[in-house]
């Protein structure tokens, strides 16, 4: 039995936490939990009360939420290379835009699918994120540059995270296409971690069909 396990549907944000661990390149077992009652039985509601998936244990320790899994792991094993150090300029940076993605990006892109809009100064001044169009402009300067990945040159679980959101909004339709937006998905997509873990939710969904 691994250290690592990771509780999932192949239909949900579990994919992302699957990629990280993809990118870790450590040993981990997956359990796949069913919308409904899976996800509501007393062991795995001690695990996560919000009876959500996904979550990741790593030996006694338990995270839920998805940026919180992708930053923990991270910092967990190291010599994957996926977190700026510790005082380094880029850990700032590092933290601004993961934080942004889990509280910006993550409503503004809710609310648009739930066709909540954001329309008079009043609100938008009350609501984090402003307006999707800020959202998206904001993304589109971090991009603007050319940079292969979102620190840089560096790969880092910010790619992972946001990465993940960017693709799926283009996806799905709920987030529009800016420049950049679609090259730097299509980086993501092609690294050997990233179609591993597509390769394996993909094969948990067939088999559930």
């Amino acid at each position: 039995m691994a250290d690592l396990t990771l509780y999932t549907n192949p239909m949900s944000r579990g994919r992302i936490a699957r990629l990280m661990l993809e990118e870790l390149g450590q040993p981990y077992d997956t359990r796949v939990l069913a919308y409904g009652a899976e996800m509501r039985t007393p062991e795995y509601l001690a695990l996560n009360p919000m009876a959500k998936v996904p979550t990741v244990t790593h030996g006694d320790v338990v995270v839920t939420e998805c940026a919180a899994i992708c930053t923990y792991l991270a910092d967990a094993f190291p010599e994957a290379g996926l977190a700026p150090a510790p005082g380094s300029p880029e850990r700032g940076a590092y933290f601004r835009w993961m934080f942004f993605a889990a509280g910006p990006v993550e409503a503004a892109v809710t609310n648009a699918s739930l066709g909540i809009t954001v329309d008079t100064p009043e609100v938008r001044g009350r609501v984090g994120y402003g307006d999707m169009t800020s959202v998206l402009d904001t993304l589109e300067g971090l991009l603007s540059d050319g940079r292969e990945w979102l620190l840089g040159a560096r790969f880092s679980a910010l790619d992972v995270y946001l990465g993940s959101q960017i693709g799926w909004g283009l996806q799905f339709g709920s987030m529009e296409s800016r420049p950049g937006f679609q090259d730097y998905v299509g980086r993501l997509h092609a690294r050997p971690a990233a179609r591993r873990a597509a390769e394996l939710d993909d094969a948990l969904v067939a088999g559930s069909g």
